[in-house]
């Protein structure tokens, strides 16, 4: 049996990768940003990647320049080393999930995008789902895992086939994406959506019109949606989504 999205995934906004500020110093993913959405009573979004010791930690990037004191690769370096090296806007290291959860502890909607480690949204996948599962092993409180890779949710399908699962959708633009043209076209009509038990997406916002995502709407999907940067952008992506992925602004909470 596929489950579904808890209710409340679908009230609050959802804060991208929390609720992040770096003049106030709330980087991406951090404890700081978490806190501040917790506390506005907003779902959060948040990413996670491999170490090198295969533990999950939370951070968007796949190299740690743009946003760590720190270069190359997340995967080059252990969760011990990453948890001491600071987050640039900020003055925490870098978190592990397992963190970040007994932070969260189910106080608001916490939405989890795990990273494609294929690198072309294959089948060479698995260290980081299972360390996602197992420190999702015993949460209480509302969770959702999401993936652009449909081979990544299929094996959360495995794993923890009690958390709902979701996959992230785009318009899969060639010119965009770093992936070959048949790949874009293949994951832009999402065939994937029932072969891994799915039971929402959160779909491109500037894509929301395309009639597949009607279509799996109307077959009783979930519809989220990334990233809404403007109350003006969520007036109209809520004319389709269920619920909206925002940042650089504070939605509003419905009703």
């Amino acid at each position: 049996m596929t489950p579904r999205l808890d209710p409340a995934f679908l009230g609050a906004p959802v804060a991208h990768r929390a609720l992040h500020d770096v003049a106030d110093g709330r980087p991406e993913n951090s404890r700081a940003a978490i806190r501040a959405a917790i506390a506005a009573g907003y779902g959060i979004e948040i990413d996670v990647q491999l170490t090198a010791d295969n533990n999950a930690v939370v951070f968007h990037d796949y190299a740690l320049d743009r946003l760590a004191n720190g270069a190359g690769p997340v995967r080059s370096v252990s969760a011990v080393g990453l948890s001491q090296m600071p987050l640039l806007g900020g003055d925490e290291g870098i978190p592990d999930l397992p963190e970040i959860l007994k932070l969260v502890a189910g106080q608001v909607p916490l939405l989890i995008e795990i990273k494609d480690q294929d690198g072309a949204m294959g089948p060479n996948i698995g260290p980081l789902e299972a360390a996602t599962a197992a420190a999702l092993e015993g949460y209480i409180g509302p969770a959702a895992v999401m993936s652009f890779n449909p081979n990544a949710i299929a094996r959360m399908a495995e794993l923890c086939p009690d958390i709902p699962r979701g996959l992230v959708t785009s318009s899969y633009d060639p010119a965009v994406w770093p992936l070959p043209k048949e790949t874009c076209a293949r994951l832009r009509d999402v065939p994937d959506f029932d072969r891994v038990g799915a039971s929402f997406i959160s779909h491109e916002v500037a894509d929301l019109a395309r009639p597949r995502v009607a279509a799996l709407k109307a077959a009783g999907a979930n519809v989220l949606c990334w990233t809404v940067k403007s109350p003006e952008a969520e007036v109209v992506a809520r004319g389709i989504a269920e619920n909206v992925t925002f940042e650089g602004y504070l939605a509003a909470h419905p009703g």
